[in-house]
């Protein structure tokens, strides 16, 4: 079986920055195991899987270990495959996800993701963030990503963590956060439970940050970046139960994977 793969960096205008995933495209779903291997394979944060429907897509992600119900980084390169491809000239794309209809409009090379929102509720686990991360944050908030605010961007930047212990704090990621210098606000994302010790610009995050961070600044039109050593840059606005993520993507890489049918055995 063959099919075609895209490797896009996203959340940015410039390759080899941002956040690289993999986009496949599919005229139906594979099993699952056979889309866990292929992820697990492409070794990247994220690879995409996408179904066409008759007026919208289907779209599933998969780290190297698990399928994750959101992601905003290979949605946005998927968007950025279709609408350089089959669905060049329109504006808008719809998604049927695992966490509802997802839409990601264009206008010129910016794309807009429609998340939900997740806001953060606070919990006291100030002490297990700060043996986790190696610095004790203000305050600690979780809603599918565990966040932890800190008092600078120096503090964001310094951080070491400890991936073992960040893995027994979530089952997804851990967001670390701080109000930034040249944008709003900056932030870290580690995801080692799902086999991503830290990501390079998680889209995702943003829907517990931004509003966080509007109620905060008191603003809904955010701009941040993903201190990440590929650093991402996202344009975001707080939109009441949903949040708007918009940023860039280039192309790296576009190839065939060949599968033979079917997938046998364990892979070895």
């Amino acid at each position: 079986m063959r099919f075609p793969i895209y490797q896009v960096d996203a959340f940015t205008g410039e390759l080899f920055r941002g956040n690289p995933a993999a986009v496949v495209l599919l005229h139906e779903w594979l099993p699952d195991e056979l889309m866990a291997a292929i992820a697990a394979e492409n070794n990247l944060s994220e690879t995409a899987f996408v179904v066409p429907l008759s007026d919208s897509y289907e779209l599933r992600w998969f780290t190297p270990k698990v399928e994750v119900d959101l992601c905003g980084h290979a949605t946005l390169a998927t968007a950025f495959v279709l609408f350089e491809g089959e669905r060049a000239g329109e504006s808008m794309l719809e998604f049927r996800t695992q966490s509802g209809v997802l839409t990601v409009e264009r206008h010129g090379d910016l794309l807009t993701l429609d998340f939900p929102a997740r806001p953060g509720t606070p919990v006291d686990r100030l002490d297990e963030v700060e043996e986790a991360l190696g610095a004790r944050p203000t305050e600690v908030l979780e809603a599918r990503d565990l966040m932890a605010v800190f008092g600078s961007e120096g503090k964001i930047a310094a951080l070491r963590p400890d991936f073992d212990r960040l893995a027994a704090l979530s089952d997804v990621g851990v967001i670390a956060t701080a109000s930034g210098t040249r944008a709003d606000f900056v932030y870290r994302f580690f995801a080692p439970a799902t086999g991503v010790p830290e990501d390079p610009a998680t889209g995702s995050a943003n829907c517990t940050l931004v509003p966080y961070w509007a109620a905060r600044l008191g603003t809904k039109e955010l701009h941040a970046f993903q201190l990440s050593s590929r650093v991402g840059e996202f344009f975001c606005e707080d939109r009441a139960d949903r949040v708007a993520v918009a940023g860039r993507a280039r192309l790296y890489m576009t190839g065939e994977i060949d599968v033979p049918p079917p997938l046998e055995g364990s892979a070895g």
